[in-house]
């Protein structure tokens, strides 16, 4: 590959970059604005998610051999399909799982993402991946607190400032490798 053809394909997955950091800031603004609303959409998507993954997992059982395999594929398939089924009904009362999931959801992820954070230390920017995980296991351990009595608007208050916080320190990521693709063109450009 060309150096011509790299430095296009950085900087168009540095414009990718910027403009999810972007959507995610504004979904964030909105679940922050509207959190329950946000949270019964958080609660309908799994639902839906569960229901096809069930179905999926069902259709695989008909074509599973093995009865150990076939068992264990139908056993997943209903069990994904009734508690998405549930989730699709009753969004609003299943808030109170969802949200317990939540929180667990993002206390996993502030470790990985404290983790990841400790392998980039060389990159610019990498303070703010590090404090982006920080935000998310305090905001998984503000959610685990008053679980299930706050359900209704933790959900989308909690996620949006997730989502906000995330898309900003990718956004400053991101500018950060536009600045760094800069100097090195820079660079390039006066030893010639």
């Amino acid at each position: 590959m060309s150096t011509n053809s790299t430095t296009a394909l950085e900087k168009k997955s540095v414009a990718w970059s910027v403009g999810i950091s972007l959507l995610l800031i504004l979904a964030g603004f909105l679940a922050i604005t509207i959190p329950s609303a946000a949270g019964i959409a958080v609660s309908v998507l799994l639902g839906w998610l569960l229901v096809l993954s069930g179905t999926g997992h069902l259709m695989l059982a008909l074509h599973t051999s093995s009865f150990g395999g076939l068992v264990w594929e139908w056993l997943l398939g209903i069990l994904y399909f009734l508690i998405g089924t549930y989730l699709l009904l009753y969004a609003v009362s299943g808030l109170a799982t969802v949200t317990f999931a939540l929180a667990i959801y993002l206390f996993v992820e502030g470790i990985l993402e404290l983790l990841l954070a400790s392998q980039v230390r060389s990159q610019t920017g990498w303070v703010w991946l590090m404090f982006d995980a920080l935000v998310t296991l305090i905001l998984a351990t503000l959610i685990l607190r008053p679980w299930p009595s706050d359900s209704e608007w933790v959900i989308g208050t909690l996620v949006g400032i997730s989502m906000l916080f995330s898309g900003i320190s990718r956004l400053i990521i991101s500018l950060a490798g536009i600045t760094t693709e800069r100097h090195h063109q820079d660079a390039s450009h006066a030893r010639r």
